[in-house]
């Protein structure tokens, strides 16, 4: 366990830093566009047209992650489900998986953390509320269902993606994609999580506990329905790796197939779309 932490310890930092990233981003935007005194909340009443540039600001700040250095290094996942999901493949092994959560779970409250003391009570208070994710009107059960849907969606398509050679470089783009989409059409139905360590990263310093359950089990249970089913349609030699991109000189720590005699034996070897 100490040597597999002393030589990966900078992927776990650049998870941290990922999902940390993401969560300013998040903040900072949620903020400009839903807080009641921003400039910009004022000169957009519809909501549904401030969703559409969340999503975009959203969308665009998932595919900034992991195309950037530190992304390409750490597989980018910033997501404790995602990283559960690959661990189930066989590609990460059991202290990386670990280190892997602890620092997602970490990153995220970290960057909330920082939003708020640069933004005060805009970004504390209501309707903003530290970009918490709440279940809507539907209820507990909908939002459930919700999160289990699109996070089923959501891993199936990194999945199939990433090991179709053709559109292995994409991956982000078609994940920032989805995340623009969610945020447009499923956030009034569940606050579009998918992540266990994002909603944790509001929830703790919005005191909000009364539906957090929602998001610890259901975007893990989507993800690893996804990962069954992918086994499932392409058989027992699974994912080739657990990097959302591959295609970059920088290390891989994970049970990696991206070994020529293993690509060359994978099932969607050269398959094009």
């Amino acid at each position: 366990m100490l040597n597999i932490v002393g030589r990966h310890w900078p992927e776990y930092l650049m998870e941290a830093a990922g999902l940390g990233m993401f969560m300013i981003s998040a903040g900072v935007f949620g903020t400009i566009l839903e807080y009641p005194g921003s400039p910009v909340q004022q000169a957009i009443a519809d909501p549904f047209l401030r969703r559409i540039l969340m999503g975009t600001a959203m969308g665009l700040t998932a595919i900034g992650i992991i195309y950037s250095p530190w992304g390409k290094q750490s597989g980018a996942h910033i997501n404790p489900a995602v990283t559960l999901t690959f661990f189930r493949l066989g590609k990460v092994e059991p202290w990386d998986a670990l280190f892997y959560v602890v620092a997602q779970f970490a990153g995220g409250l970290v960057g909330v953390v920082l939003v708020a003391l640069a933004l005060g009570h805009s970004f504390a208070d209501p309707p903003v509320n530290h970009v918490a994710t709440l279940p809507g009107p539907g209820g507990l059960v909908i939002a459930f269902v919700a999160e289990v849907v699109i996070s089923f969606v959501l891993m199936l398509v990194v999945l199939v993606t990433t090991n179709v050679e053709a559109l292995g470089r994409y991956t982000g783009v078609f994940a920032g994609v989805l995340v623009a989409t969610y945020i447009v059409v499923e956030a009034p139905v569940s606050g579009m999580s998918m992540n266990p360590a994002r909603t944790l990263g509001s929830a703790l310093p919005a005191q909000l506990w009364e539906s957090l359950w929602i998001y610890f089990t259901a975007p893990p249970l989507g993800m690893l329905l996804a990962a069954e089913a992918y086994l499932r349609s392409i058989g027992p030699r699974g994912a080739i790796c657990a990097k959302l991109h591959h295609y970059n000189d920088k290390r891989c720590i994970f049970r990696c197939g991206y070994s020529a005699s293993e690509v060359a034996h994978h099932p969607w070897r050269g398959r094009r779309t």
